[in-house]
């Protein structure tokens, strides 16, 4: 189904909102508090923080997050307490059954305010997101519109000041409850996670590194298992053409992934989805970083206490200041595409620059200050 089939099914929740649920002033003790958002598993685990401080400041809300089907499982055990619902732009269907769930006395869009309209059809009175959205008219419903940090900030940090109250504390494990996954053959004793795997090849990493990282990794005693999604198997070909240790690329659904991510010593991924995911099960994780910032992805204060480390380097061509369609000045990153035409990259330099040395010296960092 379209988008603009979706777009005309929110026109009569909009009317009904525009009856019924008149904006206001932000509640003090909003009773049922709705997040709004499309973002992809990376920035959905970003959203953490916001979720760890709402539930601080408001005990006895309901918190209701809406996102996409894929990323839904991760919240199956509630984290947070925080009901997550699915819902997909071109599925008219999964804006039908949001409806059932109307009524907020707040409603937060951490990222693109276009959420916004969907927000009021679902009758929230009050939206808070951010200022500075390219376009006027995602705008229009947004109540109140904070400025982004004007100095460098972490995601996590960021999404967060959408909310108000007092900061939380720092990220605890059992904080974020896993669902049983369905059951799958796990590795036994100490085993590695290398995920290849990448939304983009400007983020993928040599397979001759690769390959010599998993070699160094079992001379070492722990055992290395590769990850990459369903259709990336040829990057675990490129790096292990003898096959010589397990692969779990496109074998594991989301759920999977985190319980073996959970029981790893170590994960070693691009920034990427999966990197974020370490975070969240407590895997020490070495992050490496090509395209985008280590900054903006970091761990912040919140994560202070994840045992992590990214690698990355300085490279002229990391200067792009958009994210989230807004100009931000202190950003560095690069969103440019795998091409040779205008606008895009054809060779991912910024990865070239990680050496193999500097990522052995990472995941040995990390392997020390582990008990």
């Amino acid at each position: 189904m379209s988008r603009t089939a979706t777009r005309l099914t929110l026109l009569p929740m909009l009317a009904w909102s525009a009856l019924v649920a008149r904006p206001r002033r932000r509640a003090v003790r909003p009773r049922r508090i709705l997040i709004a958002h499309q973002l992809l598993l990376g920035d959905t685990l970003m959203l953490a923080g916001l979720l760890a401080k709402l539930r601080q400041n408001h005990p006895d809300a309901e918190i209701v997050m809406i996102c996409p089907p894929a990323t839904l499982p991760l919240f199956s055990a509630r984290p947070y307490g925080v009901i997550a619902l699915p819902y997909a732009e071109r599925d008219a269907a999964s804006l039908r059954a949001l409806w059932r769930q109307r009524g907020f006395d707040l409603a937060i869009v951490p990222a693109e305010n276009r959420m916004a309209w969907l927000a009021r059809a679902l009758g929230a009175r009050h939206i808070v997101g951010f200022a500075g959205d390219d376009k006027g008219y995602k705008n229009w419903l947004v109540d109140e519109r904070r400025p982004w940090p004007g100095t460098p900030t972490a995601l996590v940090e960021t999404f967060a000041q959408l909310a108000d109250g007092a900061e939380p504390g720092h990220f605890s494990p059992e904080q974020w409850p896993l669902a049983e996954a369905r059951p799958f053959e796990a590795p036994t004793g100490r085993y590695a996670v290398l995920h290849l795997g990448a939304s983009t090849k400007l983020k993928r990493w040599d397979s001759a590194h690769w390959r010599a990282l998993a070699d160094s990794l079992a001379a070492q005693g722990i055992t290395p298992v590769w990850s990459a999604g369903a259709k990336e198997l040829e990057l675990v070909t490129a790096a292990d053409m003898d096959g010589n240790y397990v692969s779990y690329a496109g074998r594991l659904d989301l759920l999977q992934m985190a319980h073996l991510l959970r029981g790893a010593t170590l994960l070693i991924s691009p920034d990427t989805g999966i990197a974020h995911l370490g975070r969240v099960v407590n895997v020490p994780t070495v992050v490496l970083f090509g395209p985008g910032s280590a900054l903006l992805c970091g761990p912040g204060e919140f994560w202070r206490d994840a045992p992590y480390v990214a690698v990355t380097a300085d490279i002229e061509c990391r200067d792009q200041r958009i994210l989230f369609r807004r100009r931000i000045e202190w950003v560095r990153r690069c969103g440019r595409g795998f091409g040779t035409g205008p606008g895009q990259c054809p060779r991912a330099r910024c990865m070239e620059a990680l050496t193999l040395e500097s990522v052995q010296t990472a995941y040995l960092r990390l392997l020390i200050t582990q008990p």
